[in-house]
C-alpha cells in the first residue's frame, strides 16, 4: 500500500532542524528526531525527558533506554492517534490529581523545588506543564485500550481450560492470604499535654515572626511529618480535597507567604502552616506537626479496656462485629464490623484479602502467630494514615495458605489470569496491524534493539 507523508509530518522535520541548533544541558548531544511515526516525529530530547522522569520517580528500565523507551513513544503515539479518531480524551479532574501526585513524587525523591529545576533544567512551572500533558496523554491511552478490550469477557469452560492446559511447573503460586478485623482505641490524652503541644507551636512561630530562625529550618529539626520535614515542612501542591478538611481551610485562607497560620488541629496533630504558592484550585504550604505525647498510664488503661473486651467477645457475651461497631474508634473499618479493607490505587480495586505484607507491620506481626477465629492480646501500633499511637486487639477471621492455584479457591484469580491475556493479545493484534499501515522510519542508529513489537524496522 502506498504511504503519503502529510504536511503535519514535514513540518515536524523542519521544527525539529531548527531545535536541533539549540544543546540541550543534560548530555551536550545535539537534538534530532529519532523515530518517525505516521505524522510525528520522537525527538532524542522526548526519550531523554522520559529516562529523567522514570528515574526521578524511581521507577527502573528493563533493557536499553534508548531502545525500551522510544518503542513506548511510539506505541503510545499510535492509541493517541486512535483516540482522536475517537473522540477519546481524559477526564480532566483525574489529570489533575494524576499530576499532584507526580509532582509531589518529584519533590519527596529529588529534595526540593531548585534541585528538580537543575535535574530537568526547567523551570518548575515548565516541568509541570510537561507532566500534565504526559499525564494526559497517558489517561487517554488507558481510556483508549479500555474501549478496544472492553468487551471481552471469558466463561468458566475457558477458565477451566486454560488451567487444565497449564503444565504443573506454570500452575501460578497463590501467597498466604488473611482476611482481619480490628478494633482500636485511641488513649486519652491528658489537657496538658495539649497545652504543651500549643506552646510549642506558639514559641516556634514567635521565633520566625521575631526573625530569630526560618519556618524550614525548624520544620527540619522538630515537625513530626518526617515526609515534608526533611523538606523544610514543604507539603507540595494539593488541591483541597486531598488535604484534612481542617488543614485546607485554613491553608487556602493565607494569602501572605511572610505570616503563620494559627495553630490548626487536625487528625494528625497541630500544625502551624505557612504558605508558599497558591495556583487556582491547588495549594503549596509549609508545616510543622507535632502531636501530644501519650503517657504510658494511659496507654496501659486502653490496653487494660480492649483486653477485657476480648475477654467479653471470648465469652459470648457480644460478638466482634458488634464490638467494632459500637467501640472502635477506627472511622475507616467501624461500619464495616471492624474489617480491614486492602485498597489498590493502581488498579482502584478493594479486597478484605491481604497477604501478610501488605498488612499495617504491626499487625501483620500479630496475625502471623494466630488461628482463624481467634482473637489477639491487646496491643499498641503507629497508624499508618496519620502516624497516632493507637492501641487495638485483631481477630483473624480467615486465612487460606500459600498455594498452588485451584479452580474450586482460586477461580476468580485465575479468571482475571486469562481475561488479562485475552486483553493482551487483542492489543497486540491491534498494534502488528497498526504497524503495517502506519509509516514508521527509525534512524539507523537506533535501530540496533530488540523491540517488544517487532515489526517496526520492516514497516520502513
Amino acid at each position: 500500500m502506498k504511504k503519503f507523508v502529510s504536511f503535519r509530518f514535514v513540518a515536524a522535520i523542519l521544527l525539529a532542524t531548527l531545535a536541533g541548533t539549540a544543546t540541550r544541558a543534560q548530555d551536550n548531544v545535539i537534538d534530532k528526531v529519532v523515530w518517525v511515526v505516521g505524522d510525528e516525529a520522537i525527538l532524542k530530547s522526548e526519550v531523554e525527558e522520559l529516562r529523567l522522569d522514570r528515574l526521578a520517580n524511581g521507577m527502573k528500565i528493563d533493557g536499553d533506554p534508548y531502545c525500551v523507551l522510544p518503542e513506548e513513544i511510539a506505541i503510545q503515539k499510535l492509541f493517541l492517534h486512535q483516540a482522536k479518531l475517537d473522540s477519546i480524551n481524559a477526564n480532566e479532574a483525574e489529570v489533575i490529581q494524576e499530576v499532584d501526585f507526580r509532582m509531589n513524587m518529584y519533590l519527596q525523591n529529588i529534595g526540593s523545588r531548585e534541585k528538580m529545576e537543575e535535574y530537568f533544567n526547567k523551570t518548575y512551572s515548565q516541568i509541570r506543564e510537561q507532566v500534565r500533558e504526559s499525564t494526559r496523554d497517558g489517561l487517554t491511552v488507558k481510556d483508549m485500550q479500555l474501549k478496544i478490550v472492553g468487551d471481552i469477557k471469558v466463561t468458566p469452560s475457558e477458565v477451566r481450560r486454560y488451567f487444565s492446559n497449564l503444565p504443573p511447573d506454570s500452575i501460578p503460586y497463590v501467597p498466604t492470604q488473611v482476611e482481619v478485623q480490628i478494633i482500636t482505641l485511641h488513649p486519652k490524652i491528658p489537657i496538658s499535654e495539649i497545652d504543651a503541644v500549643k506552646q510549642r507551636l506558639r514559641e516556634m512561630t514567635d521565633r520566625v515572626n521575631r526573625g530569630e530562625t526560618d519556618f524550614a529550618t525548624l520544620a527540619r529539626s522538630y515537625s513530626e511529618d518526617r515526609n515534608s520535614a526533611r523538606k523544610g515542612g514543604e507539603m507540595g501542591f494539593y488541591g483541597r480535597g486531598s488535604l484534612d478538611p481542617a488543614y485546607a481551610n485554613v491553608a487556602f485562607s493565607l494569602n501572605d507567604p511572610k505570616k503563620i497560620s494559627k495553630i490548626v488541629e487536625s487528625e494528625y496533630g497541630f500544625h502551624i502552616i505557612q504558605l508558599i504558592e497558591k495556583r487556582g484550585d491547588r495549594v503549596n504550604t509549609r508545616h510543622i506537626l507535632l502531636r501530644p505525647y501519650v503517657p504510658e498510664a494511659e496507654m496501659t488503661a486502653s490496653i487494660q479496656r480492649l483486653d477485657s473486651i476480648a475477654d467479653d467477645i471470648r465469652a459470648d457475651k457480644f460478638t466482634f462485629d458488634v464490638a467494632a461497631a459500637a467501640i472502635s474508634q477506627d472511622k475507616d473499618t467501624r461500619n464495616n464490623h471492624g474489617l480491614m479493607v486492602n485498597y489498590n490505587p493502581q488498579t482502584r480495586i478493594s479486597t478484605s484479602r491481604f497477604e501478610l505484607q501488605d498488612l499495617p507491620q504491626d499487625v501483620a506481626k500479630v496475625v502471623n502467630t494466630m488461628n482463624v477465629g481467634e482473637i489477639s492480646k491487646a496491643f499498641h501500633m503507629v497508624n499508618e494514615k496519620d502516624g497516632k499511637e493507637v492501641c487495638a486487639i485483631v481477630k483473624l477471621k480467615s486465612k487460606i495458605s500459600g498455594h498452588k492455584a485451584t479452580i474450586s479457591e482460586d477461580y476468580q484469580a485465575l479468571k482475571d489470569i486469562v481475561l488479562n491475556k485475552r486483553r493482551e493479545e487483542v492489543l497486540l493484534k491491534w498494534i502488528k496491524e497498526k504497524q503495517k499501515s502506519t509509516y514508521v522510519r527509525i534512524d539507523p542508529d537506533w535501530q540496533k534493539c530488540e523491540f517488544k513489537y517487532p515489526g517496526w524496522v520492516r514497516a520502513n
